[in-house]
């Protein structure tokens, strides 16, 4: 079984209205421009969106939809001439044009080859001045084709002589003046025109991944927009993130002055763009739940199956009114598929009310990393029934221990350990914690004290048989304090009782617990000199770069691990300096190091943790994360000292300090 991390069209998260709205209002538009903006987080469900809306005018011949992906064509061309390529080019593909409207066509290719080219010669002196090439662009042009010869590491072929002399010629042989201000109304009045000779109502161009793209190409592909703002008959759908977008527009603009406020500048950007918001919601406990059940199922009988249909036309029945915590429960289900339910869709209900609860505070209602973390689940049993050893586990329990391993990896770290050393695989100290969260009522037990319910059970001592080493003892007094991980123990099945080591061998992701003692004591031995000073932590470089990456990426985790139980993060704690090291070293650490930075609880966080990563964070993707972060750092309230260090951060262009 494999849930498809990709677009779809079978919509389990009643997003349908969302997107039938959506095209409601661009049908009313049909007239005028607009652009609307779908917004959420990654993995909210936008592409799954645009498909729907792609879906809806399919077949409709006076409504011509192109759909635009800018990620894919990031570091091959320039965004902006590709989207104006790709809707000039759809038009020629998609109706029979006549003799004017093929020179409309034309026209505007001219248009975007002139821009084009221009940008390939390095320079926009072209456009902004004379109109008329420079001799240092002709010296570019031909310096082109010299650097064809120049290199007999390349091949030499006729065509890339002649595409070199064809672009040079073009742009040699037309000495009209050409201006930025004429062309881009040239380019307006001729796009309006040719879409009155094609017979088309309306185009409408869906924008997606734009908040995968580099901030270089994320501004392209808005600049491009930019010049259908004004043209009638077109409309744009733009999926994004907005703090991704902010961040590439913050990007773009780097020298803005403190004063102008670079992120309210962002969002005025952004506004000014999109006309019309929609903001897709994150799942709520209810809807996450009723999302896992319908996974699962699906999972089981596939998506066409027509009692699958029946369930998923009744979920979203209940999720019309997700205030009144629907629940689509046994009886919900049989109801629908009928009462002779398999085993499998039998064990996918049980799994999901075992799960949901935590998987949606863990998740933040966020439908990609529901699924990914199923699908996560799925893998590991299937990886465990093909080594041979399915029956030595279960889902529930496999399950149980993921979501420790997910959202509780401290925890999760330190039951590995101990299971993995232990000789019965057991782990005391669990099956006490176990025993305290069943006395433990819940809040809703709470609540219903006093009202015929009874009192709460009284919260009993751990087994002098569960608990009686010291170890286990202090872990015990450590936890039973820990209301998430009281939550996560009250989940069905038990673990306590259970040999953990066949679960641990299918999740280890790190091989540490089953490494033997020579090996441990020898990343101890590197551990405790991570946890140095800065000085001496700095000094480490050379040695760490011949470690192998297994050992490196062991170390970063153990090295967090203590970063994140010092209680005091007022000031950096120990071991800041070695994860920054480690991040330099071994650059895959640098993703999970930002991770971590966004795991830290704002409450007693001081300022330290916004500067010093500016050496340190290199890659790309980790550095957008870091500036989502400052973002989200400069606006909270809960630490005053560590919001007036981000805000002056955050106003510091990229590279020139600060981060």
């Amino acid at each position: 079984m494999h849930l498809i991390d990709n677009e779809t069209k079978v919509d389990l998260l009643n997003n349908e209205p969302i997107a039938a709205t959506v095209v409601k209002l661009l049908r009313a538009s049909a007239d005028t421009a607009v652009t609307v903006g779908l917004h959420g987080d990654w993995g909210a469900g936008k592409s799954s969106l645009l498909a729907m809306i792609e879906a809806a005018f399919a077949g409709d011949k006076e409504i011509s939809c192109l759909r635009f992906n800018g990620w894919q064509f990031q570091g091959f061309e320039d965004a902006k001439v590709v989207l104006l390529e790709g809707i000039v080019g759809e038009l020629v593909r998609s109706r029979k044009l006549s003799a004017k409207a093929l020179q409309l066509a034309k026209n505007l290719m001219s248009r975007i080859d002139w821009l084009k080219l221009a940008k390939k010669t390095g320079s926009l002196l072209i456009t902004a001045h004379t109109g008329i090439p420079t001799p240092d662009i002709i010296g570019d042009i031909t310096g082109g084709i010299g650097a064809l010869i120049d290199h007999p590491g390349e091949t030499i072929s006729k065509e890339k002589l002649k595409e070199a002399l064809d672009g040079a010629k073009d742009v040699l042989k037309n000495s009209t003046p050409r201006h930025v201000p004429e062309e881009i109304h040239a380019f307006r009045e001729e796009f309006d025109e040719l879409l009155g000779e094609t017979g088309i109502k309306q185009l409408i161009v869906l924008i997606d991944d734009l908040d995968r793209c580099l901030p270089k190409p994320a501004i392209e592909t808005l600049e491009a927009i930019r010049l259908f703002l004004f043209t009638s008959r077109t409309a744009f759908v733009i999926a994004a993130d907005e703090a991704m977008i902010e961040y590439a527009v913050r990007e773009h603009f780097p020298d803005l002055p403190a004063a102008a406020g670079p992120l309210t500048y962002a969002r005025n950007y952004l506004e000014k763009l999109i006309q019309v918001p929609f903001r897709i919601p994150a799942l709520g406990a209810p809807e996450t739940r009723i999302y896992t059940t319908l996974l699962l199922i699906q999972a089981e009988v596939g998506e066409t199956d027509p009692a699958f249909l029946k369930l998923l036309a009744a979920a979203r029945e209940l999720l019309k009114r997700p205030w009144r915590n629907p629940v689509l429960d046994r009886a919900a289900v049989e109801k629908a598929m009928g009462d002779r339910l398999s085993p499998g869709v039998q064990a996918a209900i049980t799994l999901s009310q075992q799960i949901s609860p935590i998987l949606a505070d863990g998740t933040k209602g966020n439908p990609r990393q529901i699924k990914r973390f199923l699908n996560s689940l799925l893998l590991r049993y299937a990886i465990a029934d093909a080594r041979g050893f399915a029956e030595d586990i279960t889902r529930p329990a496999l399950a149980k221990i993921m979501l420790a391993e997910r959202f509780m990896p401290r925890v999760f770290d330190r039951l590995a350990r101990l299971g993995a050393n232990s000789e019965s695989g057991k782990v005391g100290a669990l099956a006490a914690i176990e025993e305290i969260a069943r006395a433990t009522p819940t809040p809703a037990a709470k609540k219903g004290a006093g009202n015929g319910q009874g009192p709460p059970r009284k919260q009993e001592s751990p087994k002098a048989t569960a608990a009686t080493d010291a170890e286990t003892t202090e872990l015990v007094e450590a936890w039973r304090s820990d209301r998430a991980l009281l939550t996560w123990a009250r989940i069905d099945p038990p673990l306590g009782e259970l040999d953990l080591r066949p679960y641990l061998f299918v999740t280890r992701d790190r091989r540490i617990y089953f490494s033997g003692s020579g090996a441990e004591s020898r990343l101890d031995a590197w551990i405790d000199r991570l946890m140095g000073g800065s000085m001496a932590v700095a000094g480490l470089e050379g040695e760490l770069r011949g470690l192998p990456e297994t050992d490196l990426d062991l170390l970063f985790e153990a090295v967090r691990d203590r970063v994140l139980e010092t209680e005091d993060k007022m000031v950096a704690p120990a071991g800041i300096a070695g994860l920054s090291v480690l991040a330099k070293v071994h650059p895959p650490c640098q993703r999970r190091l930002v991770e971590m930075l966004e795991d830290l609880p704002l409450d007693g966080l001081g300022p330290w943790v916004v500067r010093g990563w500016s050496d340190v964070i290199t890659d790309g993707g980790a550095q957008a994360r870091l500036r989502v972060l400052i973002d989200r750092w400069a606006q909270q309230e809960q630490s005053p000292s560590l919001s007036t260090v981000a805000k002056q951060v955050r106003n510091i262009p990229a590279g020139k300090g600060g981060r």
